[in-house]
């Protein structure tokens, strides 16, 4: 059983939710954040991302961070003005990206079924970055951005956002990449609560640390209550939550910076020991168990040759875990490719021309083009328990901050 909730909304006026609604905190720099927010007051990434109100040093974890972070919350809130819902609501969020939709309820969901694994996971979190969010939440007393949901399609839960769309909606703009955001709030909450009964299990999509940092606020502030009863609003963290069949998982792909102190032709060589490496291959690989490489301004295709032994396990057998365990660590010397400097990581819309500029430029020696992740891969993990490895997703469209707000 899903438990939702519904909450009473702190959100912008209609009027100025384009200036407010920003790109989530954790797909920027800060020197992205800082452009992006330029001679936009009301932009939130003034809220999530306070240092770039600060001088250009200052440590994005440091006192007067935070400090900041609740100095412009306040401010957005009266020079805006933010608004209140008159009372606890559910509402849909619509995404268009060019001929993709999806549609997603908001609501609050229970952190004791986060810490239950009612809702399921499927990456671990790094605790600098737990951190950092909860310390956000505390100070603020407020979730500003929703974790990414999903749940296995339900054609009750579908027929009632379809009805719901029918009404008028109170945000519908489209921001400046061209993905157009709407919103509509659910006259009657209570039929999508009792729907969500019958959904078993909730799925991270993205977000696990914010979902992590939700659970540790909740954690922190109980422990400093009087009077606890189980109902506050710090016991439930701001959720969108969409179903599995219209999700869009776009390629993580990889560029490292060096060949392992090999030139091209001793890495091509070596790599025909692991892999069948085909000249002439596409930007893009056809389907999973292939992997596209450039090197020295051309594409080749690789495979696993059919004397190979197969993966054994969920986790082992992805791509992503194909290429990490089988060239990443073993040929190219990346062990783990959260810490090491010498990969990057190109997600979503950058595409294929990025790993090409990379490459040509000389910013990286060579570059993987990767087949997608599936959603059932994701949903076959997590409900084994699993952990996928780092940079295994990347979902597109991506959801706006400061749009709806659940305080705690």
């Amino acid at each position: 059983m899903a438990a939702i909730r519904p909450f009473p909304a702190l959100r912008p006026p209609t009027a100025r939710v384009d200036r407010v609604a920003s790109v989530p905190y954790d797909v920027v720099n800060t020197d992205e954040a800082r452009a992006l927010a330029a001679n936009n007051p009301l932009s939130f990434l003034h809220v999530s991302r306070p240092e770039i109100d600060l001088p250009d040093d200052t440590d994005p974890y440091s006192d007067p961070v935070y400090r900041k972070a609740l100095e412009n919350f306040e401010k957005l809130t009266i020079d805006c003005p933010l608004e209140t819902e008159d009372a606890p609501s559910i509402y849909l969020y619509r995404l268009i990206m060019g001929d993709h939709e999806q549609v997603g309820v908001v609501a609050c969901c229970s952190i004791d079924e986060y810490d239950q694994d009612r809702i399921r996971k499927h990456e671990r979190t790094r605790r600098d970055k737990e951190d950092d969010r909860t310390r956000h939440m505390l100070v603020l007393r407020a979730q500003t951005g929703p974790v990414f949901l999903t749940y296995r399609a339900s054609r009750d839960i579908d027929t009632m956002v379809m009805e719901t769309m029918m009404a008028n909606a109170i945000f519908d703009f489209t921001a400046d990449d061209g993905i157009q955001h709407t919103v509509w709030r659910v006259p009657d909450p209570v039929r999508f609560v009792h729907a969500f009964r019958e959904i078993p299990f909730l799925y991270i999509a993205d977000g696990h640390h914010r979902a992590a940092s939700a659970a540790r606020a909740h954690a922190e502030l109980k422990e400093q209550s009087f009077g606890y009863t189980g109902d506050e609003e710090y016991n439930f963290f701001l959720a969108v939550m969409f179903p599995d069949d219209q999700l869009q998982i776009l390629p993580y792909n990889r560029a490292v910076r060096d060949l392992n102190g090999m030139s091209s032709s001793e890495f091509l060589e070596t790599l025909r020991n692991p892999f069948d490496v085909a000249p002439d291959g596409s930007p893009a690989p056809a389907s999973g168990g292939q992997w596209s490489m450039y090197l020295d301004g051309r594409w080749y295709k690789l495979s696993l040759p059919a004397s190979a032994p197969a993966p054994q396990g969920i986790v082992a057998s992805l791509d992503v875990s194909i290429l990490q365990d089988r060239l990443l660590d073993p040929i190219l010397g990346i062990k783990d490719i959260r810490p090491d400097k010498r990969i990057d990581f190109i997600g979503g819309m950058r595409g294929t021309g990025e790993l090409e500029r990379l490459v040509n430029e000389g910013k990286a020696a060579v570059a993987f083009s990767l087949y997608p992740t599936t959603i059932k891969d994701l949903l076959q993990v997590s409900d084994a328990g699993e952990i996928m490895p780092p940079k295994s997703t990347w979902f597109e469209p991506k959801l706006r901050d400061g749009l709806l707000i659940h305080t705690i």
